[in-house]
């Protein structure tokens, strides 16, 4: 199957999938009022009559948060297909340079200090705590990861290792010093999209775009580097600047979808091997792939996670992408030398 034809049935799953998710739930909402509702906007009559706590629900709580499974888990997906062609690793996803961690940690100080339940400008204080402990994070990585001037592929994974284990640590202190605030740091650790709003799909969507925009502009040149940086110094690539700018864009989008969904791993890991088995290495095929299937893949695990318990207490996303993605990832390391290839 060509990628178009992939793009588009994946596109067209997508839509039915966002759909069925606006309709499950533990308030009964008819698909025939689900429809009446996404087509109210250019059919007023199909909305008629319905009540306007069913409308909310429907519309500023279940597909909200289903766009904002599908931006979360294409930022994901997108950075960890970035730096898997970087970093020339496969095992590389969003968690190698501690951006996830950081965003973690800042999050596990701003509950430890109190200021999680602060709101400005509508916005909850804590994703941009923990979008400022992404940054803290990549700014470490970077400074660690420099040798003569210069960002290495190996240097730069090494340094998110340490940097990730170090603030790994600082969060198992902050939950030793206050107890009370262990089952929230640690729910927000394995990621959940509970509680979340259209505010939180404005606030991340802006970075997925620009970052988005910033990788696929480099698409050509992401093909070249990862063919090794003397193969690409000689094809014209400036390797420094274009693996300065790809690296920022990846943890950028990130840090962004981390700060509002907490960490949600495997999806930067898994999503772009799947692709690659789908349509090949070459990024101009490979990234929009990337990006659908993985907000699909978010999107159904949420779904799972916040339904599965017949007494409506909600499975955080983390445990079922993990679920989901380890035992696929196990195959694809058992089977290494034909699918883990970049």
């Amino acid at each position: 199957m060509s990628a178009c034809r992939w793009a588009g049935a994946l596109f067209l799953l997508t839509v039915a999938a966002v759909f069925a998710t606006t309709g499950i739930g533990a308030f009964h909402v008819p698909y025939r009022t689900v429809l009446g509702l996404w087509l109210s906007p250019v059919a007023d009559t199909l909305s008629a009559g319905v009540d306007d706590t069913v409308r909310y629900i429907v519309v500023n709580v279940r597909l909200a948060r289903a766009c904002l499974a599908l931006v979360v888990g294409s930022a994901l997906a997108l950075a960890g297909a970035v730096y898997q062609g970087v970093l020339l690793n496969p095992l590389a996803d969003p968690f190698t340079l501690g951006i996830s961690t950081g965003a973690a940690f800042g999050a596990s100080l701003a509950i430890l200090l109190g200021a999680g339940g602060i709101h400005i400008l509508g916005v909850s204080s804590l994703p941009m705590a923990a979008f400022a402990g992404a940054l803290v994070a990549l700014y470490l990585v970077y400074l660690l990861g420099r040798m003569d001037g210069r960002i290495h592929s190996t240097t730069i994974v090494l340094a998110g290792i340490i940097v990730s284990t170090f603030l790994s640590a600082l969060i198992s202190l902050l939950k030793s010093l206050n107890e009370d605030s262990v089952s929230t740091i640690v729910f927000w650790i394995m990621g959940s999209l509970s509680g979340k709003s259209w505010v939180h799909v404005a606030l991340v969507l802006p970075y997925l775009v620009f970052g988005g925009a910033t990788i696929l502009l480099y698409m050509k040149e992401l093909d070249l580097l990862s063919l090794g940086d003397v193969q690409a110094q000689q094809l014209g690539v400036d390797v420094r600047r274009i693996r300065y700018r790809l690296l920022l864009a990846a943890s950028l989008v990130t840090a962004a979808a981390v700060a509002v969904s907490g960490v949600i791993g495997f999806v930067g890991l898994v999503v772009p091997h799947l692709a690659r088995l789908a349509v090949g290495p070459q990024h101009r095929r490979l990234l929009p792939l990337t990006l659908l299937a993985g907000g699909l893949l978010v999107l159904v695990s949420d779904t799972i996670a916040r339904s599965l318990l017949p007494g409506g207490e909600e499975i955080p996303v983390g445990v079922v992408t993990a679920l989901l993605g380890g035992p696929f990832f196990c195959y694809l390391l058992l089977h290494r030398k034909k699918y883990l290839r970049l």
